[in-house]
């Protein structure tokens, strides 16, 4: 992608416009965690964020602007994967930080809000599948080095293993409402490395 073909809001500014930036990312989390994607309106986020209007709506454009803007900010500030030298303590520590963020009050709602979101527009889509993408990219070599050790089979999938780990914490989340706590995280990384070890997620042409 060249940058005249950039996405709103993709390019990382700096200076005056990375303040601005920032500032309003922060008031469009809090609105999208509030009151979620249909009531985003980029005039109210202009004037909680104390930014001229015509700036927001030139650089963003419309509110899945700022929501593809917000997820590739969320991107950049995710804490960098974990190496503990154990398959089983990687997936843990993914388990444990993915519960941390949808248990919390404000990024349970936001990514609530932004999968809603997703479901109802192809730019949210896009931007939430690349959110992921991301996240899954930079965990995988916790997988691919588990089957250097030997603790896991050769041409077993790292993206289908982290999906593993998160899906049910993200079920929690959407649709049953049970608790997402520590023991959440644990079972989901323990479930997943059983499945491992079993052979489970290992690509069909192998």
């Amino acid at each position: 992608m060249t940058g005249d073909e950039a996405a709103p809001g993709s390019v990382r500014p700096g200076g005056r416009t990375a303040r601005v930036r920032e500032a309003v990312l922060r008031v469009a989390g809090d609105l999208l965690a509030e009151r979620g994607f249909a009531h985003l309106d980029l005039a109210e986020v202009a004037a909680a964020a104390a930014v001229g209007k015509t700036t927001v709506y030139r650089r963003w454009r419309n509110p899945t602007g700022l929501v593809t803007d917000l997820l590739a900010e969320m991107a950049e500030q995710s804490l960098p994967r974990a190496d503990t030298g154990s398959l089983l303590g990687d997936l843990t520590a993914n388990a444990r930080l993915v519960a941390a963020t949808l248990a919390d009050p404000r990024q349970g709602k936001l990514f609530q809000a932004v999968i809603a979101a997703a479901t109802c527009d192809e730019a949210a889509a896009t931007a939430l599948r690349r959110f992921y993408d991301v996240r899954l990219t930079e965990w995988s070599p916790c997988v691919e080095q588990a089957v250097e050790r030997g603790e896991a089979p050769a041409g077993t999938d790292a993206r289908a293993v982290l999906s593993a780990v998160s899906a049910p914490l993200y079920y929690r989340l959407l649709a049953s409402g049970d608790p997402i706590d520590d023991d959440a995280a644990t079972t989901a990384a323990r479930a997943a490395v059983n499945a491992v070890t079993a052979g489970t997620f290992v690509e069909s042409e192998h």
